[in-house]
Protein backbone atom coordinates (compact mmCIF):
# COMPACT_ATOMS: atom_id res chain seq x y z
CA UNK A 1 0.00 0.00 0.00
CA UNK A 2 1.45 3.38 -1.04
CA UNK A 3 2.11 5.89 1.71
CA UNK A 4 0.42 9.30 1.41
CA UNK A 5 2.62 12.08 0.06
CA UNK A 6 1.85 14.20 3.13
CA UNK A 7 2.06 12.39 6.45
CA UNK A 8 0.35 13.93 9.45
CA UNK A 9 0.17 12.89 13.08
CA UNK A 10 -1.13 14.64 16.18
CA UNK A 11 0.11 13.88 19.66
CA UNK A 12 0.27 15.93 22.86
CA UNK A 13 -1.30 18.87 20.99
CA UNK A 14 1.44 18.92 18.31
CA UNK A 15 0.56 18.39 14.64
CA UNK A 16 3.50 17.09 12.61
CA UNK A 17 3.26 17.51 8.83
CA UNK A 18 5.82 15.55 6.82
CA UNK A 19 6.31 15.96 3.08
CA UNK A 20 6.76 12.42 1.86
CA UNK A 21 8.19 12.23 -1.65
CA UNK A 22 11.83 11.53 -0.80
CA UNK A 23 12.64 10.27 -4.30
CA UNK A 24 12.11 13.84 -5.60
CA UNK A 25 13.58 15.62 -2.54
CA UNK A 26 9.97 16.43 -1.69
CA UNK A 27 9.37 18.64 -4.71
CA UNK A 28 5.85 19.84 -4.07
CA UNK A 29 2.96 18.74 -6.28
CA UNK A 30 -0.31 20.69 -6.52
CA UNK A 31 -2.08 17.92 -4.59
CA UNK A 32 0.50 18.07 -1.79
CA UNK A 33 0.24 21.83 -1.66
CA UNK A 34 -3.55 21.68 -1.30
CA UNK A 35 -3.26 19.01 1.39
CA UNK A 36 -0.80 21.04 3.45
CA UNK A 37 -2.98 24.15 3.16
CA UNK A 38 -6.03 22.17 4.25
CA UNK A 39 -4.26 20.69 7.26
CA UNK A 40 -2.98 24.10 8.34
CA UNK A 41 -6.48 25.54 8.06
CA UNK A 42 -7.85 22.67 10.13
CA UNK A 43 -5.09 23.18 12.72
CA UNK A 44 -6.12 26.81 13.19
CA UNK A 45 -9.64 25.76 14.15
CA UNK A 46 -8.77 22.62 16.13
CA UNK A 47 -8.35 23.19 19.90
CA UNK A 48 -6.51 19.86 20.10
CA UNK A 49 -3.67 21.36 18.01
CA UNK A 50 -1.53 23.97 19.73
CA UNK A 51 1.68 23.82 17.66
CA UNK A 52 2.72 22.56 14.22
CA UNK A 53 5.99 21.05 12.97
CA UNK A 54 6.67 20.98 9.22
CA UNK A 55 9.41 18.70 7.90
CA UNK A 56 10.28 16.24 5.13
CA UNK A 57 11.44 12.67 4.67
CA UNK A 58 14.78 11.69 3.21
CA UNK A 59 17.52 14.11 2.14
CA UNK A 60 15.29 17.01 1.21
CA UNK A 61 12.99 19.34 3.11
CA UNK A 62 11.46 20.55 -0.16
CA UNK A 63 13.23 21.03 -3.48
CA UNK A 64 10.60 23.52 -4.68
CA UNK A 65 7.58 23.07 -6.90
CA UNK A 66 7.41 19.91 -8.99
CA UNK A 67 7.89 21.46 -12.42
CA UNK A 68 7.31 18.15 -14.19
CA UNK A 69 3.62 18.07 -13.39
CA UNK A 70 0.72 20.07 -14.71
CA UNK A 71 -0.57 23.05 -12.83
CA UNK A 72 2.74 24.81 -12.24
CA UNK A 73 3.46 28.27 -13.52
CA UNK A 74 6.28 26.99 -15.71
CA UNK A 75 4.76 23.74 -16.94
CA UNK A 76 5.21 23.18 -20.65
CA UNK A 77 2.27 23.63 -22.97
CA UNK A 78 0.17 26.31 -24.56
CA UNK A 79 -1.04 29.07 -22.25
CA UNK A 80 -3.41 31.96 -22.44
CA UNK A 81 -2.68 35.40 -21.03
CA UNK A 82 -2.85 35.45 -17.25
CA UNK A 83 -2.22 31.73 -16.75
CA UNK A 84 1.13 32.15 -15.00
CA UNK A 85 -0.02 34.89 -12.62
CA UNK A 86 -3.24 33.03 -11.89
CA UNK A 87 -1.38 29.81 -11.11
CA UNK A 88 0.92 31.60 -8.68
CA UNK A 89 -1.91 33.45 -6.95
CA UNK A 90 -3.95 30.29 -6.44
CA UNK A 91 -1.00 28.01 -5.75
CA UNK A 92 2.36 28.90 -4.21
CA UNK A 93 1.26 32.25 -2.84
CA UNK A 94 -1.74 30.67 -1.10
CA UNK A 95 0.56 28.09 0.47
CA UNK A 96 2.89 30.73 1.93
CA UNK A 97 -0.11 32.73 3.15
CA UNK A 98 -1.50 29.59 4.81
CA UNK A 99 1.68 29.28 6.89
CA UNK A 100 1.79 32.98 7.75
CA UNK A 101 -1.90 33.02 8.65
CA UNK A 102 -2.03 29.75 10.61
CA UNK A 103 -3.27 30.56 14.11
CA UNK A 104 -0.89 28.09 15.70
CA UNK A 105 2.91 28.54 15.81
CA UNK A 106 4.62 26.66 12.97
CA UNK A 107 8.15 25.28 13.28
CA UNK A 108 10.11 24.32 10.18
CA UNK A 109 12.45 21.39 10.83
CA UNK A 110 14.65 21.62 7.73
CA UNK A 111 16.22 18.23 7.23
CA UNK A 112 18.02 18.79 3.92
CA UNK A 113 17.72 20.79 0.73
CA UNK A 114 15.24 23.67 0.81
CA UNK A 115 15.20 25.24 -2.65
CA UNK A 116 12.93 27.78 -4.32
CA UNK A 117 9.42 27.34 -3.00
CA UNK A 118 10.87 24.97 -0.39
CA UNK A 119 13.15 27.67 0.99
CA UNK A 120 10.29 30.17 1.13
CA UNK A 121 8.07 27.59 2.81
CA UNK A 122 10.66 27.32 5.58
CA UNK A 123 11.17 31.09 5.86
CA UNK A 124 7.42 31.65 6.21
CA UNK A 125 7.38 29.52 9.36
CA UNK A 126 7.51 31.18 12.76
CA UNK A 127 10.64 29.34 13.89
CA UNK A 128 13.22 27.58 11.72
CA UNK A 129 15.41 24.73 12.91
CA UNK A 130 17.98 23.38 10.46
CA UNK A 131 20.01 20.19 10.42
CA UNK A 132 23.71 20.74 9.80
CA UNK A 133 23.26 19.16 6.36
CA UNK A 134 20.48 21.58 5.36
CA UNK A 135 20.99 23.87 2.38
CA UNK A 136 18.90 26.86 1.30
CA UNK A 137 18.93 27.80 -2.38
CA UNK A 138 17.24 30.68 -4.20
CA UNK A 139 17.27 28.50 -7.28
CA UNK A 140 15.09 30.66 -9.55
CA UNK A 141 17.91 32.57 -11.24
CA UNK A 142 19.53 29.28 -12.26
CA UNK A 143 16.42 28.53 -14.34
CA UNK A 144 15.98 32.05 -15.69
CA UNK A 145 12.98 32.63 -13.47
CA UNK A 146 11.76 35.40 -11.19
CA UNK A 147 11.46 34.37 -7.51
CA UNK A 148 7.95 33.33 -6.55
CA UNK A 149 6.15 31.90 -3.51
CA UNK A 150 6.51 35.20 -1.70
CA UNK A 151 10.30 35.24 -1.77
CA UNK A 152 10.69 38.91 -2.66
CA UNK A 153 8.31 39.71 0.22
CA UNK A 154 9.86 37.41 2.83
CA UNK A 155 13.60 37.71 2.27
CA UNK A 156 14.03 41.52 2.51
CA UNK A 157 12.06 41.46 5.75
CA UNK A 158 14.33 38.77 7.17
CA UNK A 159 17.77 39.85 5.96
CA UNK A 160 17.34 43.28 4.33
CA UNK A 161 17.21 44.16 0.62
CA UNK A 162 20.96 43.94 -0.11
CA UNK A 163 21.35 40.44 1.26
CA UNK A 164 18.09 39.37 -0.36
CA UNK A 165 19.33 40.54 -3.75
CA UNK A 166 22.65 38.75 -3.27
CA UNK A 167 20.87 35.48 -2.53
CA UNK A 168 18.41 35.88 -5.41
CA UNK A 169 20.82 37.27 -8.01
CA UNK A 170 23.44 34.55 -7.59
CA UNK A 171 21.38 31.53 -6.48
CA UNK A 172 24.27 30.06 -4.50
CA UNK A 173 23.58 27.35 -1.96
CA UNK A 174 23.54 28.70 1.58
CA UNK A 175 24.77 26.37 4.30
CA UNK A 176 22.76 25.97 7.47
CA UNK A 177 25.48 27.79 9.43
CA UNK A 178 25.44 30.75 7.01
CA UNK A 179 21.64 30.83 7.09
CA UNK A 180 21.79 31.04 10.88
CA UNK A 181 24.38 33.83 10.70
CA UNK A 182 22.11 35.83 8.38
CA UNK A 183 19.11 35.37 10.64
CA UNK A 184 17.16 33.02 8.37
CA UNK A 185 17.46 30.14 10.84
CA UNK A 186 16.91 30.19 14.59
CA UNK A 187 19.21 27.29 15.37
CA UNK A 188 21.36 24.67 13.64
CA UNK A 189 21.55 21.22 15.22
CA UNK A 190 23.24 17.93 14.33
CA UNK A 191 21.16 15.94 11.85
CA UNK A 192 20.39 13.25 14.41
CA UNK A 193 19.03 15.86 16.87
CA UNK A 194 16.68 17.68 14.49
CA UNK A 195 13.49 15.75 15.22
CA UNK A 196 14.14 15.74 18.96
CA UNK A 197 14.83 19.48 19.07
CA UNK A 198 11.80 20.32 16.92
CA UNK A 199 9.62 18.19 19.17
CA UNK A 200 11.00 19.84 22.32
CA UNK A 201 10.29 23.31 20.93
CA UNK A 202 6.82 22.26 19.80
CA UNK A 203 6.05 20.75 23.20
CA UNK A 204 6.96 24.04 24.87
CA UNK A 205 4.72 25.97 22.50
CA UNK A 206 1.90 23.43 22.94
CA UNK A 207 1.84 24.10 26.69
CA UNK A 208 1.81 27.87 26.19
CA UNK A 209 -1.07 30.35 26.00
CA UNK A 210 -2.25 29.42 22.50
CA UNK A 211 -4.44 32.45 21.79
CA UNK A 212 -1.79 34.84 23.09
CA UNK A 213 0.74 33.19 20.76
CA UNK A 214 -1.67 33.53 17.82
CA UNK A 215 -2.20 37.22 18.53
CA UNK A 216 1.53 37.76 19.00
CA UNK A 217 2.25 36.10 15.66
CA UNK A 218 -0.37 38.28 13.99
CA UNK A 219 1.07 41.46 15.53
CA UNK A 220 4.66 40.69 14.54
CA UNK A 221 3.77 39.71 10.97
CA UNK A 222 1.55 42.74 10.47
CA UNK A 223 4.06 45.16 12.02
CA UNK A 224 6.38 44.80 9.02
CA UNK A 225 3.76 46.35 6.75
CA UNK A 226 2.30 49.05 9.01
CA UNK A 227 3.24 52.42 10.52
CA UNK A 228 3.79 52.92 14.25
CA UNK A 229 0.31 54.27 14.95
CA UNK A 230 -1.38 51.33 13.25
CA UNK A 231 0.92 48.87 15.01
CA UNK A 232 0.25 50.41 18.41
CA UNK A 233 -3.51 50.34 17.80
CA UNK A 234 -3.32 46.68 16.77
CA UNK A 235 -1.32 45.91 19.91
CA UNK A 236 -3.92 47.54 22.13
CA UNK A 237 -6.74 45.68 20.38
CA UNK A 238 -4.88 42.37 20.72
CA UNK A 239 -4.39 42.98 24.44
CA UNK A 240 -8.09 43.72 24.82
CA UNK A 241 -9.03 40.50 23.03
CA UNK A 242 -6.48 38.39 24.87
CA UNK A 243 -7.60 39.52 28.31
CA UNK A 244 -10.91 37.75 27.70
CA UNK A 245 -9.15 34.36 27.49
CA UNK A 246 -8.90 31.80 30.28
CA UNK A 247 -5.15 31.57 29.80
CA UNK A 248 -4.65 35.29 30.42
CA UNK A 249 -6.63 35.05 33.64
CA UNK A 250 -4.64 31.97 34.62
CA UNK A 251 -1.37 33.76 33.87
CA UNK A 252 -2.21 36.69 36.11
CA UNK A 253 -3.63 34.44 38.83
CA UNK A 254 -0.53 32.21 38.83
CA UNK A 255 1.71 35.26 39.16
CA UNK A 256 -0.23 36.52 42.18
CA UNK A 257 -0.21 33.03 43.69
CA UNK A 258 3.50 32.58 42.96
CA UNK A 259 3.16 29.33 41.00
CA UNK A 260 3.73 28.13 37.47
CA UNK A 261 0.77 28.73 35.14
CA UNK A 262 -1.21 25.84 33.69
CA UNK A 263 -2.33 27.09 30.27
CA UNK A 264 -5.13 25.22 28.51
CA UNK A 265 -5.03 26.88 25.13
CA UNK A 266 -8.15 29.02 25.34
Amino acid sequence: MTEPDVLHTTGDHVLTLTLNRPESLNALTPDQRERVMGLLSEASADPAVRAVVLTGTGRGFCAGADLRGAGTATAAGERIAGDVARTLRTGAQRLIAAVLDCEKPVIAAVNGTAAGLGAHLAFACDLVLAAESARFIEVFVRRGLVPDAGGAYLLPRLVGPQRAKELMFFGDALTAADAERLGLVNRVVPDEDLDKTARAWADRLATGPTRALALTKQLVNASLDTDRGTAFAAEAAAQEINMTTSDAREGVRSFVERRSPAFRGH
